[in-house]
C-alpha cells in the first residue's frame, strides 16, 4: 500500500466519523453548548498535558517530537499565532462565560462518564502503541474540522465552522470575536492535523504500518464518537 493509499484510507475514515456522529447531527441546544465547555476544556486540557505528551515520548524523530509538543503547548499554555496569547481551553472558557455561565461552575463541573471512559480508552491508544499509532490519536479527531468530510454544513465548512454557525444561531448576542474559538481553532487543526497525515504518508510505507495506521485512526474516532455523544445525551437528560 502506497503512502497514497493510506491518506485515502485516513480520509475514508474521517469521512464515515462526520457522516454517522449523531452530536453533529443532532440539534445544538443551549444546555450541550453548556455541557461541551465544561467537558471539553476538561479534555482539552487532559489530552495535551497528559496524553499526547506520552506520544512525544514514544517518538524516536527529533523534530516531530518537538512538533507535537509545540502543539501542545498552543492547546494548554499560550498560543499567540491564533488565539492572541491564550490557551485554547482558556478561549473555551471564555465563550463559556460569554452565553451566561458561571467561571466557578465550569472550574467544579464534574466528568461525565463517557468522559473518564474515553479519556481510559485513549490512554491505551496512545500510551502503549507504537508512536506513529499514537500521533493519529493526536490529530485524527482534528481532521474532521477541514471542510470536505460528512455531509450538509460539516462537509461546507468543517464541524468548527458548522459550530459556529449553531452556536451563533442559539446565541444571537454573540460578537463575532467571541466566537474566535471554533474560527481560529479550525485554522489551528489544520495544523496540527497536517503533522499527522504528511507524517504518515512519510512513514507508513517505510514502517510497513499502512493497516495498523488505518485501522488506529478507525479506533480513535470510536471513541471520540462515543465522547461527543456522550456530552449531548448528558446535557439533554439534564435539561
Amino acid at each position: 500500500m502506497s503512502a497514497e493509499s493510506v491518506i485515502a484510507g485516513l480520509d475514508e475514515v474521517v469521512d464515515d466519523f462526520a457522516k454517522r456522529t449523531r452530536f453533529f447531527k443532532e440539534e445544538l441546544t443551549p444546555a450541550r453548548a453548556r455541557m461541551f465547555v465544561t467537558q471539553h476544556r476538561q479534555n482539552s486540557r487532559h489530552r495535551n498535558s497528559v496524553l499526547k505528551l506520552r506520544v512525544a515520548t514514544n517518538c524516536p524523530h527529533w523534530d516531530i517530537k518537538l512538533d507535537i509538543i509545540h502543539a501542545c503547548s498552543q492547546e494548554i499554555i499560550s498560543d499567540d499565532e491564533y488565539f492572541g496569547g491564550k490557551a485554547h481551553w482558556q478561549v473555551l472558557e471564555d465563550l463559556g462565560v460569554c452565553i451566561g455561565m458561571d467561571r466557578e461552575e465550569i472550574h467544579e463541573a464534574p466528568l461525565l462518564p463517557t468522559t473518564r471512559m474515553a479519556w481510559h480508552a485513549w490512554s491505551g491508544l496512545m500510551s502503549n502503541s507504537h508512536w506513529l499509532e499514537g500521533l493519529i490519536a493526536n490529530t485524527c479527531a482534528e481532521r474532521p474540522n477541514i471542510p470536505g468530510y460528512g455531509e450538509d454544513l460539516v462537509k461546507e465548512k468543517g464541524w468548527f465552522g458548522m459550530e459556529r454557525e449553531r452556536w451563533k444561531a442559539v446565541f444571537p448576542d454573540l460578537a463575532d470575536d467571541e466566537l474566535t474559538f471554533f474560527e481560529a481553532h479550525g485554522e489551528a487543526d489544520l495544523e496540527h492535523s497536517d503533522l499527522g497525515w504528511k507524517t504518515v504518508a512519510k512513514f507508513a510505507e517505510e514502517l510497513k504500518m499502512e493497516d495498523a495506521v488505518i485501522e488506529a485512526c478507525r479506533n480513535n474516532l470510536v471513541v471520540w464518537e462515543h465522547y461527543l455523544n456522550g456530552i449531548g445525551d448528558a446535557a439533554d437528560r439534564m435539561n
